[in-house]
């Protein structure tokens, strides 16, 4: 099928598919660990290299391959490599592209296990990371040095949805010698396509709104063929792989994924509107808002301003903004309290003592989020009963 003759709602339906002998409509499962060889010579070869094929499911197994080629088709990437986790996606990434002494630039408004793998493991093995304003140009510029290998990004960012200039900072990179890296976590290639920006490398964990429906774990990385070999070499050697179970339940993910982003786009819309007007907010953080500081930006580069919504909470006289966030996450009947995202259901969490927690409190009040922030991924629901779940920000004034 050539891929390029048809619309991106299309792809995410009919892209990839390969049917076997047996004729089925829907993507066979292949849970087999080993594949088995027609003689000695042809198991030679696949091992070497010299002839393709399955050899054992850590290395490729069709049903990851499926999900690998339908997802690069929809991020217009010329390769996919497929991981147990979203983690494991941006650990593979790293592992894969640079060595001990090489240099990274991060923005420091990422998820806070980011953060984690960076500063505290990355960095025992001698990778040296910068962390600087994801929005602020003149910092990635001067954080550049001669061992720079990666500029690393989440756009919109987790959990304020700061929004950064994808084209730009490609631009910065590439003079200096390095990739960009783009974790597309919160747009997918519904919303965003960051290698039509300028991007060299796209993350993903396919746990969250590729799967939708918070089932299984997965991850992805994303970019050319030369950029994924050392990538795919990792993970053949190291393991972090995705499980053909998993990726069968991806698959069945993305070929909603446009309907669902679009669902989760508009809600979540309205809600951020809705929580503008309420006295017991003091600050709504959502891209798909005017007000918010990279609106124009972010609607140039996003179809729509995603799922995700967060807003700071305002205190009653004596309460410290913790128990202000906190008296209105128990609050919640509806909204269920987890710190997922991307599903069907929406989730309510407070990013300071959970996705953030073993971030420094210096790391957090640099990055901007405060004790009173409380983070909601806006799910399939009602409109009207997720305004009601929330009824206490009426009356927090």
């Amino acid at each position: 099928m050539t891929i390029n003759k048809f619309h991106p709602q299309t792809l995410s339906v009919r892209a990839g598919s390969e049917m076997t002998a047996y004729g089925e409509n829907s993507e066979a499962l292949f849970l087999n660990s080993s594949f088995r060889f027609d003689s000695a010579a042809q198991a030679a070869a696949r091992f070497g290299g010299s002839e393709p094929g399955n050899i054992y499911s850590r290395f490729t197994n069709p049903t990851v391959t499926v999900f690998q080629n339908k997802l690069a088709a929809l991020e217009g990437a010329e390769q996919c490599v497929a991981t147990s986790s979203g983690m494991s996606a941006i650990l593979a990434c790293v592992m894969g592209l640079c060595s001990a002494g090489d240099h990274i630039v991060a923005s420091r408004s990422i998820f806070g296990t980011s953060v984690q793998l960076f500063s505290n493991i990355l960095a025992r093995w001698g990778l040296q990371v910068s962390f600087v304003s994801l929005t602020d140009l003149a910092e990635w510029q001067s954080a550049v040095t001669d061992q720079t290998k990666l500029f690393f990004v989440e756009t919109p960012s987790n959990p304020l949805t700061e929004v950064c200039d994808i084209a730009a900072l490609a631009d910065i990179a590439h003079k200096a010698g390095a990739h960009l890296v783009v974790d597309n976590c919160f747009c997918t290639p519904a919303i965003q396509r960051p290698l039509d920006l300028g991007a060299d490398i796209i993350i993903h964990s396919a746990t969250k709104y590729i799967d939708g429906q918070g089932r299984c774990l997965g991850g992805a990385v994303l970019g050319s063929k030369a950029l994924m070999e050392p990538v795919y070499g990792f993970l053949r050697t190291a393991g972090v792989t995705m499980s053909a179970f998993n990726a069968w339940v991806f698959l069945k993910g993305l070929e909603t994924l446009f309907v669902r982003m679009d669902a989760h786009s508009r809600n979540a819309l309205a809600l951020a509107e809705w929580l503008e007007q309420q006295p017991g907010v003091s600050r709504v953080y959502y891209p798909g808002l005017s007000s918010h500081p990279q609106h124009a930006l972010a609607m140039s580069q996003q179809s729509s301003g995603g799922g995700i919504v967060s807003f700071e909470v305002r205190t009653k006289a004596g309460q410290t903004p913790q128990q202000a966030a906190w008296a209105l996450i128990d609050a919640t009947k509806l909204i269920s309290i987890t710190a997922n995202l991307g599903d069907a259901k929406s989730t309510i969490t407070h990013p300071a003592t959970t996705t953030h927690s073993r971030v420094t409190a210096e790391a957090r009040a640099a990055a901007g989020i405060v004790d009173g922030l409380v983070r909601i991924a806006v799910g399939l629901e009602h409109i009207d009963d997720l305004k009601s779940d929330l009824s206490m920000l009426s009356a927090l004034a």
